[in-house]
């Protein structure tokens, strides 16, 4: 049987070959005749299971050993509570500043004022008029030249690629740059982690659910400096003290072993492609090809500014929302999956990460022109 297209934004689809190592592992992983999932997390072969993990993606991205890198549990959004427990006390005003370009930010910055002062230090929350046309909310990047950072504050929290609303940032600013040289960027990469390189070393942090790039829900990948860690609030719960974790090598308490198997899996099947830059070249092509086709058609509507369209995330909108339903009726007949954008924004939108090839993308695109041939 033949498996569907899935665009979905996640969990979402995983390498065939992982999934494929997976299966022939499941019963006897190297011999040990164990599964990974009945293993000790404290025994040799998960240890060497995590270290190989820790070390592949060390690799892939160039993470210096100046950072601490971290397999936690509670995924993202858990993150957006331990972030500010553990790095507001960094510097003695206890602030963070938040730039809003979503609900993924926008969720961060709620999280982060039970634990502190969080101050909004820019918003794309209301619209901008760019190139002479106003900017619908939460579609667009404000420019970093004015944002507004406190130079006393812990860190800057940026969401780098926002998976509802389908906006990336092409480039992260130096705190230096702002005017800000002693606040820490700490970034939320969760929707475009290993879809390109990142400049890790302009960052205090960087986080990320492991369920969209790097393996299934379940693990969230933590990589931060190590002069940040030591300073977690009073309120901080021991296990997610980034000291304990970082000093027991992501082994404080029982970590999401099968989780983070899965992900060292994906890890070598992106060094074995070629590693970050071959992967960026590919995830360009997919997303000019769809990007290609919508700006030649006059039937569907994308909401996001060109200039910050997401390459892993693209929401998209019929002509009338009375359509929806056939759209994604016909989609899944031709094995087109998961095409529904999200509940708090409607329309349509197709997650082309990683494990998505050209051929899902071109198979999409050929679905929007029978589409539009019918109803446009």
């Amino acid at each position: 049987m033949a498996r569907p297209w899935n665009f979905s934004a996640g969990p979402s689809a995983l390498p065939e070959t992982v999934l494929a190592q997976a299966a022939a592992e499941m019963l006897d992983w190297h011999g040990c005749g164990m599964s990974v999932m009945e293993m000790s997390h404290r025994g040799s072969e998960f240890v060497q299971i995590c270290t190989e993990a820790e070390q592949d993606l060390r690799a892939l991205l160039g993470v210096s050993d100046d950072y601490a890198v971290m397999f936690m549990q509670g995924g993202a959004t858990a993150e957006n509570a331990i972030v500010p427990m553990n790095l507001l006390g960094v510097r003695p005003a206890k602030k963070a500043d938040f730039v809003l370009t979503g609900t993924w930010s926008v969720k961060s910055h709620k999280e982060c004022q039970r634990y502190g002062d969080a101050a909004v230090a820019a918003s794309s929350g209301v619209g901008a008029v760019i190139g002479g046309r106003e900017q619908a909310p939460f579609t667009w990047v404000p420019p970093p030249s004015e944002w507004r950072v406190r130079p006393d504050a812990s860190y800057l929290h940026l969401c780098s690629n926002e998976t509802i609303g389908g906006v990336e940032f092409m480039d992260w600013p130096r705190p230096a740059d702002l005017g800000t040289p002693d606040v820490n960027l700490v970034v939320d990469v969760s929707s475009h982690f290993l879809s390109r390189p990142l400049p890790i070393e302009r960052t205090g942090m960087v986080f990320a659910g492991a369920q969209k790039n790097a393996g299934p829900a379940g693990v969230t990948i933590v990589i931060v400096r190590r002069d940040l860690i030591g300073q977690a609030l009073p309120v901080c719960p021991s296990a997610f003290d980034y000291a304990n974790v970082a000093s027991e090598r992501s082994m404080f308490n029982t970590p999401p072993t099968y989780a983070i198997y899965i992900a060292g899996l994906v890890f070598k099947w992106l060094r074995d492609r070629g590693g970050l830059v071959v992967m960026e070249r590919e995830n360009i092509a997919k997303a000019e090809a769809l990007y290609g086709h919508f700006s030649e058609s006059a039937f569907y509507r994308l909401p996001v500014h060109p200039s910050v369209r997401s390459r892993m995330n693209v929401p998209f909108f019929l002509p009338d929302a009375a359509l929806d339903a056939q759209f994604l009726q016909g989609a899944q007949a031709r094995g087109l999956m998961q095409l529904k954008g999200h509940k708090s924004v409607g329309g349509m939108r197709a997650s082309i990460y990683n494990a998505m090839p050209l051929a899902g993308v071109q198979a999409l695109i050929d679905y929007l022109k029978d589409f539009e041939r019918t109803y446009g």
